[in-house]
């Protein structure tokens, strides 16, 4: 569990996060959305240590790590695994040596327990026999796979993940959701995801707080969503009139009106 309270952060006269707070619950899919520039980034980057709040605290299960001393930061930091927005893969490194860097920085292991550990999270993964490609040879989604497969090769017990889904297409996006989400509950993982995309927000929204403006506008899960009479948030999430159409058949769904395929049918005339 990662819980922050009252976080503030500002760069200069620009007030970034305003008195934030909230709870990332264990074992869920934690999710952090909203607009460009509503703070989503920053209080991802806030939550391991990237950026100093001005005010506030960050505490890891039960202990502050505002208070902590940069030794003490590295030590939870080898707990932590994080899936940059466009993978960061080495390109100089084959998929096999990519995956081994956190076992190289922070384990004494031998070559063959390393090896056998780097087959182990890309058979999790579904990516067998790709050991010695180099990045440049994969395509999106693996690339993807694979920097999930070294973000979890140190067993870690938060994961950190950056828009997983930009710039992929919408079924490959649907993959890398459910692989996301079947590690965070193989793992009892705490993953914290920020994302635009509504789908990953439709499929895997266990635990959401939406910001606007740099404040915590609204809180709860994907089924509250549908029934969310916050303005800012339908704005954002039901933008579209067809995703405001998908709205109103789920609602109604929910209430049982529609019964078969033939009540929907009429509905969509």
């Amino acid at each position: 569990m990662i819980e922050f309270k009252n976080i503030k952060k500002s760069f200069g006269d620009k007030v970034v996060l305003d008195d934030v707070s909230h709870v990332m619950e264990t074992g869920k899919a934690n999710l952090i959305i909203g607009q460009s520039g509503s703070g989503k980034t920053v209080l991802q980057k806030c939550l391991v240590g990237l950026f100093e709040p001005n005010a506030g605290e960050i505490i890891y299960d039960g202990i502050s790590f505002t208070d902590m001393g940069i030794e003490e930061r590295k030590e939870l930091r080898q707990q932590i695994g994080m899936l940059f927005q466009g993978s960061a893969l080495f390109d100089s490194m084959t998929v096999e040596q990519n995956i081994m860097f956190p076992l190289d920085m922070f384990t004494t292991n031998s070559f063959p327990e390393k090896l056998k550990r780097v087959n182990e999270v890309l058979e999790r993964v579904n990516l067998q026999e790709v050991n010695k490609k180099f990045p440049a040879q994969l395509s999106g989604g693996m690339k993807k796979r694979v920097g999930i497969a070294r973000a979890v090769v140190l067993n870690p017990k938060y994961l950190f993940c950056d828009e997983p889904n930009s710039g992929l297409d919408p079924q490959t996006s649907m993959v890398i959701d459910h692989l996301i989400l079947e590690l965070t509950r193989e793992f009892n993982m705490t993953t914290v995801i920020n994302t635009h995309d509504m789908n990953s927000v439709m499929e895997m929204g266990e635990n959401i707080i939406y910001l606007y403006e740099g404040k915590k506008e609204w809180a709860g899960n994907k089924k509250d969503i549908i029934f969310s009479k916050n303005k800012l948030l339908n704005d954002f999430i039901f933008a579209s009139e067809f995703l405001q159409d998908a709205k109103d058949m789920r609602m109604l769904e929910a209430k049982g009106k529609i019964s078969d395929d033939r009540d929907m049918d009429e509905l969509l005339k």
